[in-house]
């Protein structure tokens, strides 16, 4: 008996403790979106076969999230600008967001002139143009930044038709007009506010459904990149991938990490807060994909919601400084690549036309890479048929464009509304710093952001 009680706990303890915390760590999202990359990329390289038919998992899933979008954005903006004390403060904090998005913008532009002057990647290709296969390049991609157009797609042909599409600018439009005008009606305004504020909760709920599905998209994206691209596309145009990856990286460390100590934050802790988002953008290569949760977990940060509410979802139309550092560095690329040697006057000509046309496509899938053509139309002398000899690698540059675009968003939230004074600096250490279930003290200061995120907030 005795002696069944001294070796018990000796070989029964310990297992079931490290059961339990494998359990755990199994119901983290982060970690199941880990599995199913690293599974996508598994059957991407050992069943190209099968990887090639996945691409269906992640389209739907991103559809599904697509489907919410809409919905989030207008209960978060209209509330956010109804909920304010006056529209005076609704337009101060979009006039500093504007202002925040233009400089990080230009910074971004700048920097990928920089590296891709001083690093000089497409030098020595000398690729005759002519030999280029321009079937490949997206027809969209043939056409040019219009500003009327522009106008047009931000105005909704109706109002509730905003509401019911896929333009995040028309909606975001429509929900600034709606929010504003609630935050007007006084008492006649407040029940549909209420219904708003019930229709939220309604809505992060579905979201908290969607997202349990993250892993499964994510399995299918990797999956079918690999099997389709797997390395055939490094090895001609490697250096540009590793170089650009390496601008991602240095950027996110010093530019965003500065901006984050200013704050009195450490950009790695951030990122670990936001780890499931940033991994759910990487694998879909979606920014969108991730809008819903990123809202939910700003405002559980310390985060006020009106500038959440503003700030967020025009970032995702205005500030993608991602796709910033992507488009002068790719745009010096294809010059060199040609055969070209663009002075600094045409390179800044340029970066003035891309601060145009980068609004001119938000929101559009593959806006990058539309938005590059664009300049090159605009511009002139670079050959459109060029954008071919990056259509491969698209999709690989595009991991770093989208998560720069995430945590930038991310912490632009955080800078207006350090600017504002609308930020708890307390609530964000505690938040940053919870693990696992050790946020009753975050959500406990918030009560209405604990049932729309009970499976996000980390």
């Amino acid at each position: 008996m005795s002696s069944h009680t001294m070796q018990n706990p000796q070989h029964s303890a310990h297992p079931p403790k490290q059961r339990s915390r494998f359990g755990r760590l199994l119901r983290e999202l982060w970690f199941q979106v880990v599995l199913g990359a690293v599974l996508g990329i598994a059957v991407g390289l050992f069943l190209p076969s099968v990887g090639k038919q996945l691409t269906p998992l992640s389209d739907w899933f991103i559809a599904l999230v697509k489907m919410i979008v809409i919905p989030v954005v207008f209960c978060v903006v209209s509330l956010g600008i109804a909920s304010m004390d006056s529209l005076r403060k609704a337009g101060r904090i979009g006039v500093k967001a504007l202002g925040y998005f233009i400089a990080l913008s230009l910074v971004s532009m700048l920097i990928g002139l920089v590296v891709a002057n001083v690093f000089r990647p497409g030098e020595g290709m000398n690729i005759d143009p002519s030999q280029l296969d321009a079937s490949k390049v997206p027809a969209a991609a043939n056409k040019g930044f219009d500003g009327l157009e522009f106008v047009s797609n931000i105005i909704p042909e109706s109002l509730f038709g905003a509401l019911t599409g896929h333009t995040i600018i028309a909606a975001l439009m429509v929900s600034i007009v709606f929010g504003a005008a609630l935050n007007v009606s006084g008492e006649s305004g407040a029940f549909l506010t209420k219904g708003i504020q019930a229709l939220s909760v309604v809505i992060f709920k579905i979201v908290s459904w969607v997202m349990r599905l993250a892993p499964i998209g994510t399995f299918g994206a990797l999956a079918a990149v690999v099997a389709n691209y797997g390395t055939a596309s490094l090895q001609q145009l490697g250096y540009l991938v590793l170089l650009f990856t390496g601008t991602c990286v240095v950027y996110v460390v010093v530019v965003l990490g500065t901006i984050a100590r200013a704050c009195g934050l450490n950009i790695f802790t951030v990122m670990r807060y936001f780890k499931a988002e940033l991994l759910i953008a990487l694998s879909t290569c979606s920014s969108e994909a991730v809008l819903p949760q990123l809202i939910k977990k700003l405002e559980n940060m310390g985060v006020g919601k009106s500038t959440v509410g503003i700030v967020i979802p025009s970032g995702f139309s205005f500030n993608l400084d991602g796709s910033a550092v992507y488009l002068t560095m790719a745009s010096v690329f294809l010059a060199q690549a040609v055969g070209m040697d663009l002075s600094w006057e045409q390179q800044l000509v340029m970066v003035g036309v891309m601060m145009l046309t980068s609004k001119g496509t938000a929101g559009i899938a593959g806006g990058a890479f539309i938005v590059l053509a664009s300049t090159l139309s605009s511009v002139g002398g670079i050959p459109l048929a060029a954008l071919a000899l990056i259509v491969g690698i698209d999709r690989l540059l595009n991991e770093g464009r989208v998560f720069i675009n995430v945590l930038g968003n991310a912490m632009a939230a955080v800078v207006v509304g350090k600017w504002e004074k609308d930020f708890d600096p307390e609530q964000a250490r505690k938040a940053l710093h919870a693990h696992g279930q050790q946020k009753n003290e975050i959500e406990s200061k918030r009560p209405e952001a604990v049932e729309a995120d009970k499976v996000d907030a980390h």
